[in-house]
């Protein structure tokens, strides 16, 4: 007899999230890019120039981790660091046209991928659309802490 879900929301997303990263790692991986690689470059890919903070954030990585990773992107020609015109203090992390290129055919496949995949769920945009109400419930409501007394 199979055993039944966990009602654990926690659990449900964390092993959904598991599972799908994996999926990306292989599709990402058929044009030689790794997750962590692919949200740096989603996050510059809008040319706006990003700081390393925000960077770090959207990649999910502790900023001296990305910093390797971001160090490994430019010896390989993906992004170039720029000062902040605004502030010369920061760095803003923008794409190479060979980092454009990437991205692309990269995001080609990721989008290709997650319709189907969304479409096997008979999603019609509810998740997509639920997700981020469920991240700005969490940002904006602490958990609830019982203060019950046994006696």
């Amino acid at each position: 007899m199979p055993s039944e879900p966990s009602p654990d929301l926690a659990h449900l997303l964390s092993h959904a999230e598991r599972r799908l990263v994996q999926r990306l790692a292989t599709v990402l991986a058929e044009e030689g890019c790794s997750v962590e690689q692919w949200r740096v470059l989603s996050c510059a890919a809008d040319g706006q120039g990003h700081p390393m903070t925000e960077i770090a954030d959207h990649a999910l990585m502790p900023a001296p981790s990305l910093t390797k990773l971001v160090d490994r992107m430019v010896a390989d020609n993906l992004v170039h660091r720029r000062p902040d015109p605004a502030d010369r203090r920061r760095v803003l992390l923008y794409l190479t046209p060979r980092g454009r290129i990437l991205h692309g055919r990269a995001a080609h496949r990721v989008r290709a991928d997650q319709t189907r995949l969304l479409d096997v769920i008979n999603d019609r945009g509810e998740l997509v659309r639920l997700l981020p109400l469920l991240t700005a419930a969490l940002d904006a409501q602490p958990a609830a802490v019982t203060t019950e007394r046994r006696s």
